[in-house]
């Protein structure tokens, strides 16, 4: 696509911005004063760092290939999502070494899907084994971090690993962060019980982010200290956080973003595949015995527990432009900031890949909704 004009009102800022695409870039990127009061918002795509599947797609099918992969990457553009991380949660380390060579596969297969595909993120194996902090995490495969099986995950993914989630608790866990960073991995500190001390020696040892904080935790916690604390404190952790309406209430989202506004926070949604077979009463693929419940939450059977999330990216961007009063600090966390987090330069300037989207948005809205959709400057079919 050659020299494609687009423009709407700046969702990063104030007046409006036009820019212009060639070649899958942006070759120009002027602020105008007034787009009119019609204009759609104008902005970057969404990046999300932790997708497990969305709609039919699923990282984590019983039966892993590419074209799983491809799904999720189709029905998620339309979402406004340009980029993510399929995400692999704990299972066996056959099962988990397949979900992982599917990914890869499907980077491989198309240009269109390997844009999509900004790597992969492996949450777990080796989280906590406590009620709470597991969520719905198969206990029986939780397991303390192998470099042989990390190596496994290295070689499988034809480098796309980008991040781990582990717990600090687990022996072996400074060797495996150590052994991750070296291979230019994020190890992330996530579904853990692990005390300040042990913390604060996986931070030291390279790890940088911490995974949906305030979730993945006990439904009772010590005043303090605690895990939450620890790593709200922790200014060389940046934080990923669901804002889908029910993994954080108001007040503890509104919390959590000012805390980390200097250490750093970004959106994630935590999706989870919902075919029409989940919605109509079956079983998620992610923790079995997970149903979609009446609030639209899927929720365990027997604990509750929330089990990652049926709403995408674009539902936290409107929830934090909500509570924060600001729709440019919510699109700037499920964009900039996970960009930032993956080191994608140039990002939404000159030069930049053109990943556009051009959407409607006003203040209550329960989601922002994409009417146009670039992808490295090629449109998306809605």
């Amino acid at each position: 696509m050659t020299g494609q004009t687009l423009r709407g009102r700046n969702a990063l800022g104030t007046g409006g911005v036009e820019i212009v695409v060639e070649d899958g870039r942006i070759s120009a990127f002027t602020p105008i004063a007034d787009p009119g009061p019609d204009a759609l918002w104008i902005g970057p795509g969404l990046i999300d760092l932790q997708v497990n599947g969305h709609l039919n797609g699923d990282a984590n099918a019983r039966e892993p290939s590419a074209a799983n992969i491809r799904d999720m990457v189709l029905s998620l553009a339309a979402r406004g999502v340009t980029r993510f991380l399929p995400t692999v949660i704990t299972a066996s380390p056959e099962e988990m070494l397949a979900r992982i060579r599917a990914i890869a596969d499907a980077a491989q297969i198309e240009t269109a899907t390997s844009y999509a595909i900004a790597g992969i993120h492996v949450e777990g194996p080796s989280l906590s084994d406590q009620d709470g902090p597991r969520g719905v995490h198969p206990q029986e495969h939780i397991r303390p971090p192998e470099i042989s099986e990390l190596q496994q995950w290295l070689d499988a993914s034809e480098g796309l690993l980008r991040v781990v989630t582990l717990s600090p608790h687990h022996p072996g866990t400074i060797e495996a962060t150590k052994f991750l960073v070296s291979h230019g991995v994020h190890v992330a500190i996530g579904h853990t019980h692990a005390d300040h001390d042990q913390i604060a020696a996986a931070v030291d040892a390279g790890a940088t982010l911490s995974t949906h904080l305030g979730n993945g935790a006990h439904s009772v916690l010590p005043r303090h200290p605690n895990y939450l604390w620890s790593q709200l404190a922790e200014p060389r952790l940046a934080a990923g956080v669901i804002a889908d309406g029910h993994h954080l209430p108001d007040a503890t989202l509104a919390t959590i973003l000012a805390a980390k506004r200097d250490h750093g926070i970004f959106l994630v949604s935590d999706a989870v595949a919902t075919p029409p077979a989940l919605l109509d009463g079956g079983e998620s693929t992610v923790g079995g015995g997970v149903y979609f419940a009446d609030d639209g939450a899927l929720r365990h059977v027997s604990t509750g527990f929330l089990a990652g999330s049926a709403q995408t990216i674009d539902v936290g961007v409107a929830t934090v432009a909500r509570i924060t009063g600001s729709l440019a600090r919510a699109v700037t966390l499920a964009s900039v900031a996970p960009a930032r987090v993956l080191g994608i330069e140039p990002f939404w300037s000159v030069g930049a890949r053109a990943d556009v989207m051009l959407f409607d948005w006003a203040p209550g809205d329960r989601q922002v909704t994409p009417q146009t959709v670039l992808v490295a400057g090629s449109a998306v079919a809605r």
